[in-house]
């Protein structure tokens, strides 16, 4: 089944109902919305897209999004949403690795990408292009789509620095929304989802359950994250369902605190994308009220691996209330759990191996790359790279990322891709670079660099060289200068090393 047609299914039950907002500002009703999306859609068939082609949406969070994702949803092609935060170099390969038709920008993005080397054409949402596209005649129907056909092209930074396209389709999109019901939260049709996380990732794929409740869909007028504004908006909707990353939730708690706001009009805050302290989640229930649940998922498995209730995260009653409260819950309904030894086989309760994963919304695999498609997935297994053990109860508890992989912010950072860039600067010899724990942001990104000989290269000078190349959140935030990298026999950096001179400094 083609996700996409729930929205159509909820304009032909629902088409008076408000739909997208701007701030309070109403935008469209759902039959608005829905036609706008078929309207762009038989302009994007027309153009020759079609069934399985691919479409790139580079936009900041604006209703539009919307509108374009189920437009290239409805003319049966796959949508691969960017990091709105990315370079316009980062977003360039993306678009040709996926074979893009097109991408889709939002006016001060698409300013960049002059020069970015994209092969195929930008629409500039809201330009001249655009308008034509959106006044053709809609679609009459909703291009068939099987539950095995790709739905969703998202790129996650692999170890070798260049990201991979996690393959997920109409079939994992349809079960991560209902185990969402399940296993989440019941979204109903007085609700309303508030954008202030990237589209892109965790708060866009929430949007369908939204859809096909004929919720409410809110986008923030600063385009982002502000607690002020979402408190504001929040006691003007009501009942308002937001997507957050740990440091968000910190940060909200902090705001309300100095402003004396309650949350008013909070129901669900689902928190996400990195670690949440202990501390945090406890004063945050303590200012909030019983409004928060945890997902934990990848990439290669949306939203949908665990999921820890908003009874369990604000009971204070079990005897084990604190462990339960430091784990992410326990498996979804659409999946199996279980921690494996390093052949995979299932551990005792208590004992400590990876997090493994099967089920419905796992990814059939990688954008063409079967050798890593491989190495993930083992026998229907997804090996999720993350450590950690699962108690009697069946709760999973985390303690470890795999390999190096730095959480900022709810951004995912991957050291190699920085160190690349670092590396192509003529005044460096070698370097690592690691995470540096901060109790806002979860991690920083620190780089120790070996200088080329007789090279007096600054940090000022490898900022504006990573600004260059990278996206400004991958960039290091401090440069340490060493004489050399601890290694082992074998020539490898030991960054666990490194780290334990960041924890003694």
């Amino acid at each position: 089944m083609n996700i996409g047609s729930w929205l159509s299914r909820t304009a032909q039950i629902s088409a008076s109902r408000p739909a997208l907002f701007l701030g309070q500002r109403e935008v469209a009703r759902y039959g608005q919305f829905h036609e706008a999306a078929a309207r762009l859609a038989r302009s994007l068939v027309s153009m020759g897209v079609g069934p399985g082609d691919r479409v790139a949406i580079f936009m900041k969070n604006v209703p539009d999004y919307l509108i374009v994702q189920y437009a290239i949803w409805y003319a049966g092609a796959a949508a691969v949403p960017v990091n709105s935060k990315l370079h316009s170099r980062e977003l360039a390969w993306i678009a040709e690795n996926a074979g893009a038709s097109l991408v889709f920008a939002t006016p001060e993005l698409a300013g960049d990408l002059d020069g970015a080397g994209l092969r195929c054409p930008v629409i500039v949402v809201g330009g001249r292009d655009y308008t034509t596209m959106c006044e053709a005649e809609p679609l009459t129907e909703v291009t068939h789509r099987d539950d095995n056909d790709l739905a969703w092209l998202f790129y996650t930074s692999g170890t070798t620095g260049k990201p991979k396209g996690v393959m997920i389709t109409h079939g994992m999109l349809l079960g991560m929304s209902l185990a969402y019901q399940a296993d989440a939260d019941l979204v109903r049709q007085t609700d309303a989802a508030l954008y202030a996380a990237p589209l892109s990732h965790g708060a866009g794929i929430y949007n369908m359950m939204h859809v096909r409740a004929g919720a409410r869909h809110v986008f923030p007028v600063s385009g982002g994250f502000d607690p002020r504004e979402i408190f504001g908006l929040a006691q003007q909707f009501g009942s308002v369902h937001m997507f957050a990353a740990p440091t968000m939730v910190k940060r909200m708690t902090e705001t309300a605190k100095l402003t004396g706001e309650t949350g008013e009009g909070l129901r669900t805050v689902v928190y996400a994308g990195g670690p949440m302290y202990l501390a945090d989640i406890v004063d945050a229930v303590e200012v909030f009220g019983p409004i928060f649940v945890q997902i934990y998922g990848q990439g290669e498995c949306p939203m949908s691996i665990t999921a820890l209730s908003r009874d369990d995260i604000a009971d204070r009653t079990a005897p084990r209330w604190r462990e339960r409260l430091a784990s992410v819950g326990r498996a979804q309904s659409v999946v199996e759990v279980r921690i494996g030894d390093e052949k995979g086989a299932p551990l005792p309760a208590g004992e400590v191996g990876e997090i493994m994963v099967r089920g419905q919304t796992v990814m059939p695999g990688y954008w063409q790359n079967p050798d890593a498609t491989e190495k993930t997935i083992v026998d229907g297994w997804l090996w999720t790279g993350d450590v950690g053990f699962m108690d009697g109860e069946g709760y999973v508890t985390m303690q470890d990322r795999s390999k190096d992989l730095i959480i900022s912010g709810g951004a995912n950072i991957y050291p190699r891709e920085v160190e690349e860039a670092l590396m192509t600067h003529a005044g460096v010899a070698e370097v690592s670079v690691v995470g540096k724990p901060n109790a806002e942001w979860g991690e920083d990104v620190v780089a120790f660099i070996v200088r080329a000989a007789g090279s007096a290269v600054t940090g000022a000078e490898l900022d504006a060289h990573c600004l260059a190349q990278i996206a400004r959140f991958k960039r290091p935030k401090v440069y340490y200068w060493v004489p050399d990298l601890p290694k082992n026999n074998y020539g490898k950096v030991l960054k666990t090393d490194l780290r334990a001179r960041l924890a003694s400094a």
